[in-house]
């Protein structure tokens, strides 16, 4: 019965207009609470067995309706006293804190970090896996939990303690635990946007792509399945702007296949504004593409009725944009870079000068040049992230620079060197033929 008002309200969630009322959104949680305290509060496991994809929408809905809830709640004017009162003195219901405790609890009881850790190493999981990681409810549960965790940390702004609950977790490579399709896109959005916010572009770009490749391979799977499907397309779409963010922040060659996405779509034409410097194009992107954040505190039920459900997007698209802002000089000087092998900095100084002018012509070449080294520097650093090579923590990671030029100064003079790779297009013939082969493997057993 539990599981049947799940479905109930999940129906409720998803098509009435308006949304759920309180009372539903209050018995949903309840509900939830009966769900979880009879598969953690039992001695042994028990005796209930479900579909690994139903499974995951339970957390997938479970984290959606805190998210929903927190929203709503942040959303004073137009409640009535009553509902106000009501929320006042309801405030355990739907709290952050009980939140994490569910996941956490469900992570505990499955063992699945010590079972990650030992199969990351080889080793057999059901070695440490307990009398209830061993139940296959429970290890699911478990890691799905991490993925909640993700999700929620992410929503919280907490991008740090976001990727450090997936260790022991190669979230680009395929395993035992990640067959769900939604679980496995989900992971990537997250784990790549809390990537980018780290400033950690490499690891962004090389998870976006990696899912991005994944979804074109297994495009017929999710067009047969309507559960979810919209989703799964929003979340691609979102993602292919979030790489578009990366590349113009950070250029780098990425598969063949996802550029010339990039290309015919609109995405072509965003990127050439961003290379320009459009700050309210990487502002429109950003907000599109990014998760709609939550604040863990919700505000005062004495306050000003007003929408404080946007106050926390509004701080983090602020702190976004002014990564962006110290790098908007960035894609010019590059462009400038890739033209020489050697530039004088007062030849480059009146490049860069040129835009800003006075009418009168005047303008002082010491101080553009004093400016212009400022510039350099920034794109030296900025250039320079930490990339994941190998470990079980996706924190672990090597200063590397990502540029594909390098340049020093000395004496006033600019040595530039081009530091970009040859296309593999090897790589490339190699999927086609593949595909090709799978091609005529399928032709092969149509029976006519």
């Amino acid at each position: 019965m539990i599981l049947y008002k799940e479905l109930y309200f999940r129906h409720i969630y998803a098509r009435i207009q308006g949304g759920p009322t309180l009372e539903q959104r209050f018995n949903s949680f309840y509900n939830y609470c009966d769900l979880f305290n009879y598969i953690l509060s039992a001695e042994e496991p028990v005796p209930l067995e479900l579909p690994d994809l139903w499974l995951w929408e339970l957390i997938d809905e479970f984290v959606y309706q805190f998210q929903s809830f927190a929203q709503y709640r942040a959303r004073l004017q137009k409640k009535t006293p009553q509902e106000l009162e009501t929320l006042n003195s309801n405030n355990k219901v739907w709290n952050v804190l009980c939140v994490l405790n569910v996941l956490h609890s469900l992570v505990d009881k499955s063992n699945i970090k010590q079972q990650l850790e030992v199969y990351a190493s080889g080793g057999d999981p059901e070695s440490v896996s307990g009398e209830f990681g061993s139940h296959s409810l429970y290890k699911m549960l478990g890691y799905f939990s991490l993925v909640g965790l993700l999700r929620l940390h992410s929503l919280l702004g907490d991008y740090y303690q976001a990727i450090k609950v997936l260790e022991n977790i190669e979230v680009h490579k395929k395993s035992q635990y990640a067959h769900i399709p939604a679980c496995q896109i989900s992971t990537s959005y997250y784990v790549g946007f809390a990537y980018m916010m780290m400033r950690r572009y490499s690891d962004a770009i090389r998870t976006f792509s990696s899912i991005l490749l994944y979804i074109q391979r297994t495009k017929q799977l999710f067009a047969s399945k309507t559960y979810q499907h919209d989703q799964i397309n929003k979340q691609t779409d979102q993602m292919y702007h979030l790489l578009a963010i990366c590349l113009v922040l950070h250029p780098q060659c990425i598969d063949e296949s996802i550029q010339q996405t990039l290309r015919e779509k609109s995405y072509h034409e965003k990127m050439y504004k961003m290379q320009y410097g459009d700050l309210q194009e990487f502002e429109n992107s950003f907000v599109y593409a990014c998760p709609k954040f939550l604040s863990p505190y919700p505000p005062p039920i004495d306050s000003v009725p007003d929408d404080y459900s946007k106050e926390a997007i509004q701080h983090q698209t602020a702190v976004f944009m002014d990564e962006v802002a110290q790098q908007k000089m960035l894609p010019t000087i590059r462009s400038y870079l890739k033209l020489y092998t050697t530039l004088p900095l007062s030849k480059l100084a009146t490049f860069m000068a040129q835009n800003n002018r006075v009418n009168d012509g005047k303008w002082d070449l010491d101080k553009e040049m004093q400016s212009l080294i400022i510039h350099l520097l920034c794109f030296k650093h900025k250039m320079k992230n930490v990339v994941w090579f190998k470990g079980a923590s996706g924190l672990e990671g090597k200063f590397q620079s990502g540029s594909e030029l390098d340049f020093y100064i000395d004496n006033d003079m600019i040595h530039i060197a081009d530091t970009k790779v040859a296309h593999r297009y090897g790589d490339f013939f190699i999927r086609k033929i593949l595909k090709f082969e799978d091609l005529n493997r399928k032709l092969h057993q149509l029976k006519l």
